[in-house]
């Protein structure tokens, strides 16, 4: 492992390279920030059953109030302690707790999830049952050795409007995105976005509730919360996009172990 030293001095991948401008909320001077549908379907019932503009199910999706099929995915852990260690994210969290739409946030949330922060690299590699991840795949993961990230925030997506997150920006190594490789290995498509869902939105933000929190999506974007580094990955698995009925199937190792 890489002392905390060689860790600050990883390059990791650029806003040029990731997909995090395009995929953002943009906030439009005197409106308000509305849920959108698939945060209404996947997340508000979970966090506030009886708003009214909950989408309890919909046809073609096994959702069923915020509940569905279990899926498996290869996720990114992010340790929480270490987290909640790091003075960005407390003064972030503090700015929101001051924040004039403190009030919309379900804070009893942070303390269900603590433990399992995660951003998804390789999402939904099965359906209620684990996939089979091959000899091939484990050795190609195995030879990555581990891997360092740096977290950043604040983000509001295009899609799940309503969710709060920071976001990861992973190890630029021999000039790819680490993730790729990852993805490469279990035969998934690249992706461009990896973020850490931490706050959630339990109504619409009136005009200068937005206003707020797009200001501070502006000043936070570029400060680094976190940098770790990781030598696994969990295989997750959950019935909820909010992962409160989760299970770590398996720690899938970015090391070769002696035995190996």
């Amino acid at each position: 492992m890489r002392q905390d030293e060689q860790i600050e001095k990883v390059e990791v991948c650029s806003d040029q390279e990731l997909g995090y401008e395009r995929g953002r909320t943009w906030f439009s001077a005197g409106a308000g920030l509305t849920l959108d549908e698939s945060y209404r379907l996947a997340h508000l019932p979970l966090v506030a059953p009886d708003h009214p503009r909950v989408i309890p199910t919909r046809d073609g999706t096994t959702y069923r109030m915020g509940r569905h099929a279990r899926t498996f995915s290869l996720v990114l852990p992010v340790p929480g302690e270490a987290l909640r260690e790091s003075k960005a994210y407390q003064d972030l969290d503090r700015e929101l707790r001051a924040a004039p739409f403190s009030d919309k946030i379900a804070w009893q949330l942070l303390e269900q999830r603590r433990e399992k922060l995660h951003a998804t690299v390789c999402g939904s590699l099965s359906t209620n049952k684990p996939p089979n991840i091959d000899e091939a795949a484990r050795g190609q993961l195995a030879s990555l050795g581990p891997v360092a990230v740096e977290v950043r925030g604040l983000f509001s997506g295009n899609v799940n409007r309503g969710r709060l997150y920071l976001r990861v920006y992973p190890e630029r190594r021999r000039g790819s995105n680490v993730f790729h490789l990852i993805q490469r290995a279990l035969n998934r498509p690249p992706t461009d976005l990896y973020v850490v869902g931490v706050y959630n939105l339990i109504d619409d933000l009136d005009a200068h509730e937005a206003a707020v929190l797009s200001d501070m999506i502006e000043r936070w974007w570029d400060r680094a919360i976190l940098r770790f580094e990781t030598d696994h990955f969990w295989l997750l698995s959950a019935t909820d996009d909010l992962v409160l009925d989760s299970a770590i199937t398996e720690v899938v190792s970015l090391i070769r172990h002696i035995s190996d």
